[in-house]
């Protein structure tokens, strides 16, 4: 039944995500709630903001694998963002965007390297639009947490799920950060082992689109945040093959 509920979700929706289902609407964030429970995490019962809702929109494409043909790891990918799975599962192997780049048959060798250098343009212009998504969460999460401490009109049964949504979404915008410094690693990784194969011009454009991308990534990780997680966002750690 699972696997069912997953192929239908597989049409493409905005940003990416596969179109609202009753699995993706109902099933599997129910179904991701008490999985993080029952592993002891944060998890808030409140509706979701807009922007919110909006944030976990434009996480999903950095949280899913970077290449469509890396199937498992993207089912397994898809189901950490629902939390039914835990963030650990995922793949931290920088060469899987590699296998999946040189899979299939290509024209030539430039086109493995120019669908390089679009991933990494397409990745470069939505981190501005997640960042700017993210500062308003931030700044609702301090409104939200100055209204929890500062009105006798909250009742204490609210407290709780209060700050589990506020460590979501600090959770969440901490995972995007790391997800990129793993894209990039995986990106450079592909790079590099393209040159060795398949030596080619096309490899300045790409080696650019890689560098303009560290370039635009770098203030997503030092966005200042209330500090459930520890405050700002960590430098992305470097993976290994």
């Amino acid at each position: 039944m699972l696997l069912g509920l997953l192929a239908s979700a597989c049409t493409t929706g905005d940003l990416g995500r596969p179109r609202p289902t009753v699995w993706s609407q109902v099933i599997a964030p129910e179904a991701g709630f008490r999985a993080a429970t029952a592993r002891g995490e944060a998890a808030s019962y409140f509706r979701i903001t807009d922007d919110e809702e909006q944030l976990r929109d434009r996480a999903w494409r950095f949280i899913m694998p970077a290449h469509e043909r890396s199937y498992f790891q993207r089912e397994v990918s898809n189901l950490a963002s629902y939390r039914i799975l835990p963030v650990a599962a995922q793949s931290s192997a920088i060469s899987d965007y590699f296998g999946g780049l040189t899979a299939g048959a290509y024209a030539s060798q430039a086109s493995r390297y120019s669908r390089l250098a679009e991933d990494t343009n397409a990745d470069r212009l939505l981190i501005g639009p997640f960042r700017a998504n993210a500062m308003r969460v931030v700044a609702a999460d301090r409104v939200r947490m100055r209204a929890l401490e500062g009105s006798a009109l909250v009742p204490a049964e609210k407290q709780d799920p209060a700050l589990a949504r506020v460590i979501e979404n600090e959770g969440l915008i901490l995972w995007v950060c790391e997800r990129v410094g793993f894209r990039i690693e995986s990106y450079r990784y592909a790079l590099a082992n393209l040159v060795v194969e398949m030596p080619s011009r096309e490899a300045i454009r790409a080696e650019r689109s890689i560098m303009a991308l560290e370039a635009e990534a770098a203030p997503l990780c030092k966005l200042p945040l209330i500090g459930t997680f520890g405050g700002e966002a960590k430098k992305p750690v470097v993976y290994k093959g």
